[in-house]
């Protein structure tokens, strides 16, 4: 097994069917081995509802099920109708500061 100061233990190759751990995916591994991860979700939620982009995706959601009736959706259509505009309404100011974070914790953890 390949060891090293400054990440974990990667699988051997034989052990993962031959194929290499991407740099996304070492990544996402030190994000969550560190806590990192669940750190920057809650701080993710706090700003989408300081900025009030929490209540404006729950108004959407009400407008669409009150357009197509209760009984006429599901989760599944919510998701799709609603995932694209919530996704656009994220205000620059709270990816940037993510994308700030992440990039400190990349310097930090020499990824």
């Amino acid at each position: 097994m390949r060891n090293s100061v400054n990440r974990p233990p990667t699988p051997d190759v034989a052990e993962d069917g031959g194929k290499e751990p991407t740099l996304q995916e070492i990544i996402s591994i030190k994000l969550i081995e560190s806590g990192e991860k669940e750190r920057l979700m809650e701080l993710l939620r706090e700003r989408l509802i300081d900025c009030g982009w929490k209540d404006e995706m729950k108004a959407l959601c009400r407008a669409f099920v009150k357009k197509k009736g209760r009984n006429n959706v599901t989760v599944d259509d919510l998701i799709h109708v609603i995932t694209p505009r919530g996704r656009a309404s994220i205000p620059d100011s709270v990816k940037a500061e993510l994308l700030q974070r992440i990039r400190a914790f990349l310097v930090q953890a020499a990824v």
